[in-house]
């Protein structure tokens, strides 16, 4: 199940296409670079993914202790979590911090996928909630690799927001108002960078 978030899914004719860790720190690094450039969309597309990030970290977070507290009823028994005998190691080299922490996050939904399996083995869970909990576990990280969608780096800054300038009007007709706080810079995400020059 991991190892598909990482790759994702290309578009076909019958099944749509799946953005995986990949795609998604190829859409993050536009958001990125507009970032670095005052674009006040892309410091808006940034908290959207930042509050992705967080909200999948506390609910896969949630799932594992609820699946831990499954094997405390075994009392006595110890069940040791199942692992790939040839895991699948893949190198990463990403350009900001949030393609990182997606990457943990795909990681904890792996270990996730290990401790259902095996709970569903040693009799804790039964079919229906096998599947219900993987799909659960597997929404979550779908929704945080979607997070990027929606933003277009189309060389708009804070200044022609101000202005009401050409672009300014083709960002706000594609992407929509920028919220107040957003746009005056009061509000950016934790890991944003700095704003240069575009000189």
């Amino acid at each position: 199940q991991a190892q598909r978030l990482v790759k994702g899914r290309g578009y076909s004719a019958d099944k749509p296409a799946i953005i995986g860790l990949i795609g998604f720190a190829n859409l993050v690094r536009s958001v990125w670079h507009g970032a670095r450039v005052d674009d006040p969309y892309a410091d808006w597309w940034m908290l959207k993914i930042h509050d992705a990030l967080d909200r999948a970290d506390q609910e896969l977070s949630s799932m594992g202790r609820a699946i831990a507290g499954r094997f405390e009823e075994l009392g006595a028994l110890e069940v040791a979590s199942p692992a790939s005998t040839k895991p699948v190691r893949v190198s990463l080299n990403f350009s900001n911090p949030y393609a990182f922490h997606a990457a943990r996050v795909v990681g904890a939904f792996d270990a996730l996928v290990c401790k259902i399996l095996s709970a569903r083995h040693v009799g804790l869970l039964v079919r229906d909630e096998t599947e219900g909990m993987l799909h659960q576990g597997g929404r979550v990280v779908r929704r945080v690799l979607q997070s990027p969608v929606g933003y277009r780096f189309l060389g708009v800054t804070r200044r022609d927001l101000e202005q009401g300038t050409a672009k300014a009007l083709q960002a706000v007709e594609a992407m929509g108002e920028v919220p107040g706080d957003i746009l005056t810079a009061a509000r950016r995400s934790p890991h944003a960078p700095a704003i240069v020059s575009q000189s």
